[in-house]
């Protein structure tokens, strides 16, 4: 049996990392974080076919799997890429699929999947918990309430919104009673909102068991993203070590250096596989994804918040400057481990599914 990636998904990844080394290189990305626009970046990954890439041909996608959006993921999150992908191609399609009407499809997911708009799904008090009196209440199509910590929720044309009962909801961005407040996380290259609903009109979506097929796709996004920016963490810390000289010599041949990076690379490349075989079974076996999701995101929170310490250490004081911007794929991670259940809550939440908790 062949466990390798298809010759088909990685010509994926290579096209997109080449395209995003073009769309997205640190300057673009430090523009972003500094206040800009990121609509170019969106709409040539458009052209690749990104934002259509769960939805099934029919409806103009290209009908992949969750494994293929996992490789996006990696490659998306090794380029700090400013970008709503998890959001506006992932869980947004997923939810329609799995819950919408055949009228909500076909409203809905042509225009998703060719980028005409864009989708923030509202989950997280469902996941996490509610803080900070954050909860939604649906009656009679309308919505009450606040969402706090919404991925791309300041600018989406199409919001997804889970109420106290379990169930989810549709609500247009322009709808009345609809209020969003930008919040600042310590990520600059994706950015948050607080929805607020007051009698806000919605249209019921047949949830049933999709959001927690939405929780553990987003722990596989999250987990791949974190791979991918800590591949790149690690290949500048090399880079790095290969050219910087100290007492005369690179700093390369000291072998604590070498040891930093070797414990960073024996750290990272087991998760790969981790992350892999949860995209996998998110499609192939159900019985397995959530467990197998919630081991990728909460392995991936711990390694890659020591891949970003460590391969700051290995830069010394110029690592955390703004110059190197090193700090922009070590705060994406640090996000990364928080959305959706820090690793101790989704640890929590794997004990309870096995009867431990």
């Amino acid at each position: 049996m062949d466990f390798a990636l298809s010759s088909d998904q990685r010509l994926l990844q290579d096209s997109l990392n080449g395209t995003l080394a073009r769309l997205a290189p640190l300057d673009r990305v430090r523009a972003y974080a500094n206040g800009g626009d990121a609509g170019d970046i969106w709409s040539g990954l458009t052209e690749l076919g990104l934002p259509g890439l769960l939805i099934p041909e029919v409806h103009g996608g290209l009908g992949l799997g969750l494994l293929d959006a996992a490789l996006a993921a990696e490659a998306l999150g090794a380029h700090v890429t400013p970008s709503p992908f998890m959001s506006s191609a992932v869980l947004a399609p997923l939810a329609i699929l799995g819950a919408g009407s055949a009228v909500q499809r076909d409203a809905w997911l042509p225009k998703l999947a060719a980028g005409e708009v864009t989708a923030a799904v509202a989950i997280g008090e469902a996941i996490s918990g509610a803080r900070d009196g954050a909860a939604v209440t649906a009656r009679d199509g309308r919505l009450t309430g606040k969402a706090l910590f919404v991925l791309d929720g300041a600018e989406a044309d199409l919001l997804i919104v889970a109420d106290q009962a379990g169930g989810l909801n549709l609500v247009a961005g322009d709808a009345p009673g609809l209020t969003r407040i930008a919040l600042t996380s310590i990520d600059l290259t994706r950015r948050l909102a607080e929805l607020r609903f007051e009698d806000t009109p919605a249209e019921p979506l047949d949830a049933g068991e999709v959001t927690a097929r939405l929780r553990d796709a987003a722990w596989v996004m999250l987990a791949a993203d974190m791979l991918g920016a800590s591949g790149a963490m690690i290949g500048k810390a090399v880079a790095y070590a290969q050219e910087r000289r100290q007492f005369g010599r690179l700093i390369g041949s000291f072998q604590a250096v070498k040891h930093l990076c070797a414990e960073m690379a024996a750290e990272l490349e087991p998760c790969r596989a981790l992350v892999w075989y949860a995209a996998h079974a998110a499609d192939a076996i159900p019985a397995e994804a959530a467990l197998v999701a919630a081991h990728a995101k909460a392995h991936l929170s711990e390694v890659s918040r020591f891949v970003a310490r460590t391969a700051t250490e290995v830069h010394g004081g110029i690592g955390i400057t703004d110059l190197l911007g090193l700090h922009y794929w070590f705060k994406r991670v640090g996000l990364d481990r928080q959305l959706f259940g820090g690793p101790e809550r989704v640890r929590h939440l794997a004990a309870a599914m096995q009867g431990l908790a």
